[in-house]
This record gives C-alpha cells, sequence and structure tokens, in this order.
C-alpha cells in the first residue's frame, strides 16, 4: 500500500457508491458523469493495493476490505469537512467585513451585546436592522452574512435556520388607568375592555403573528390605529392613549416609555410566542453561527432578562426560552 493518504474526493465516491448502491446513483448525488466515479474508485483500489467493490453483484458490495474503508471513511470525510469550515470561518473573520442583520427589536437590544463581543475578531462588522422578509432576501443575495428574523420559511435549501429563541406576547395598558382600575386580575381587565387596542401593521410579521393569536384567544377589536415600529406605538400607550400587544424584547427595545405602563400577562399558547431564527448559507460561517447562538442566549439569561424583570415584576416566567 502507498504510504500517500487517500483522496478525498475518491473516498467520498466510494461511500456514494456504497449508500447508493450503484455508480449510477452515487454519480448522480455528487454532480459528475459515472465514468468520473468509476475512476476515482480505479484510482482508490490502485491506490490501496485492495479491491474495495464486489462488481458481480448488483447492487454493489464493498468487500471485507471495502466494508473496513467504509466504516473509517466517514470519520475521515467529516473530519476533513470540520477542518475545511474552520479554515474558512478562520480566514474569513480575519480578512472580511461580517454583516449580521436582525429584526429592529433584536438589533436594537441584543446587537450591540452581539458586535461588542465579535469585534475582537473581525476588522469590520455591519449591524442592519430590517423586517424579516427583507432580512432573508439580503441574505439569499449574499448582501448578509447572518440574519436573525422572525420566521422559518426561507424555501431555498442552501440556506441553515437555527432557533435561537422564543418570546411570548404581552399587553400593556398606562400606569395611570391601572391605578384607576385596580392592580389585580379583574382591575387588568377592566382596563383593557376601557381602552382602544394600538396595533402593529399587518404588513409586518410581528403584526400577522398577534393577529392570529388575538383571534386565537378570541380577544376582537376595531382597527383604529397601527403602527410600522413600536416607539411611537408604546409612547402612546404611556400617554394613556391605549393598549398594545407586544413582546419583552420589544418593550426593552423601548424602555424609556416602562416606567408609564403596567404589563398584563396573556393567556399561554403556542401561537402566543414569537421564534427568532439565526439564518446562514449552508457550509458558510458555522463557527460564527454557533457563536452567535451563545452569545444571544447568554445575553437574554444574564442581562435581558433580569434588567426588564426589575422594571416588570410580572413578566411570565416563561417570557424567553431557548429549549
Amino acid at each position: 500500500m502507498s504510504d500517500m493518504p487517500f483522496d478525498l474526493h475518491a473516498l467520498q465516491a466510494f461511500v456514494a457508491v456504497c449508500e447508493g448502491g450503484s455508480m449510477i446513483e452515487a454519480a448522480r448525488k455528487l454532480g459528475v458523469t459515472q465514468s468520473a466515479i468509476s475512476q476515482l474508485i480505479k484510482s482508490l483500489e490502485t491506490q490501496s493495493g485492495m479491491v474495495l467493490l464486489d462488481r458481480e453483484f448488483r447492487p454493489s458490495r464493498p468487500t471485507a476490505a471495502g466494508r473496513l474503508l467504509l466504516d473509517l471513511a466517514q470519520g475521515l470525510l467529516e473530519h476533513a469537512q470540520r477542518v475545511n469550515e474552520r479554515l474558512i470561518d478562520a480566514s474569513r473573520s480575519e480578512m472580511a467585513q461580517i454583516r449580521l442583520g436582525g429584526v429592529d427589536s433584536f438589533s436594537a437590544t441584543i446587537g450591540p451585546i452581539l458586535v461588542q463581543a465579535i469585534s475582537r475578531n473581525a476588522r469590520q462588522i455591519s449591524l442592519w436592522s430590517g423586517l424579516t422578509p427583507i432580512l432573508s432576501e439580503q441574505l439569499q443575495r449574499r448582501e448578509l452574512d447572518l440574519a436573525v428574523c422572525t420566521e422559518s420559511n426561507v424555501n431555498d435549501l442552501r440556506i441553515e435556520q437555527r432557533l435561537l429563541f422564543s418570546e411570548c406576547f404581552v399587553a400593556v395598558i398606562p400606569k395611570s388607568v391601572a391605578e384607576q382600575h385596580g392592580d389585580d386580575a379583574a382591575g387588568y381587565q377592566s382596563a383593557l375592555q376601557s381602552l382602544p387596542l394600538l396595533r402593529y401593521t399587518r404588513r409586518s410579521v410581528i403584526g400577522q403573528q398577534i393577529e392570529r393569536y388575538l383571534k386565537h384567544i378570541k380577544l376582537d377589536a376595531p382597527r383604529r390605529l397601527e403602527f410600522d415600529a413600536t416607539d411611537p406605538m408604546l409612547n402612546l400607550v404611556a400617554w394613556g392613549l391605549g393598549y398594545a400587544v407586544t413582546t419583552p424584547l420589544c418593550l426593552w427595545q423601548s424602555r424609556h416609555c416602562l416606567p408609564d405602563v403596567v404589563l398584563v400577562p396573556l393567556p399561554a399558547s403556542q401561537l402566543g410566542r414569537r421564534n427568532f431564527f439565526l439564518l446562514s448559507r449552508e457550509g458558510e460561517w458555522n463557527s460564527l453561527a454557533e457563536e452567535v447562538s451563545s452569545l444571544t442566549r447568554q445575553a437574554l439569561q444574564d442581562k435581558i432578562s433580569p434588567a426588564i424583570r426589575r422594571v416588570l415584576p410580572g413578566l411570565p416566567k416563561d417570557a424567553f426560552s431557548w429549549k
């Protein structure tokens, strides 16, 4: 046997033949010709000095030596892939600009914590804010490297999606109105009934998600005032002009309003939560994506959730979840 290491392309072809049962299937899977697969297998057998496939059988079967190589090849290929990904990530983190996008509430609250943490390993970082559909398109057009969105319906198999965390929907009412109606469940319910509902527009993902949830819990209110952003909506709540259904992260984004509002928990439901997903292109920025996931959850657990609870003690225990 030669002292030279195995050709990884030949090993990949050999594994594909064993798994697919034929060179035709292996060629289809790897996107090459059947002739190319046959040449790779022959070169592997020549290099090893052993017959690796018993060609008298259909589908193709590995010989005893082939079975041993198949067991070893899986680990070798996985290790080679990890080495390649680490090299790519290390090269990019040292030389390239990292372009991170996120929905507004994420970019305004967790975004600065992420930038501070990852800036040590990057020459330049861009943090963009936007709506989920726009961020998804920017990622697919390679205008972003990573995107944090609140929907996971990207129809592109090359885009990987990781669930980062979820947060519950809550209602907020003006503190002045809460004081008039009483600081208990009955008082909160009376306050909600006395105020108009201020809404996110239905062109935003959060607006669509909240509308589905309100319908689910049978909370019906006229459509009067709608907003694209959290700040103007919560300012009006703080001024006593209505109540709003939003999320803890959105509240923290507009935390200057928190002294003038009271949080009202809403019925628990699977529809009553907003999920955050980290989107990236397959095989790219894997180590950075893992770091972003870890840093995000750490920031929520150690900084943001405790800070919100100090101001709004009525925040539900499961306000944030990453299980």
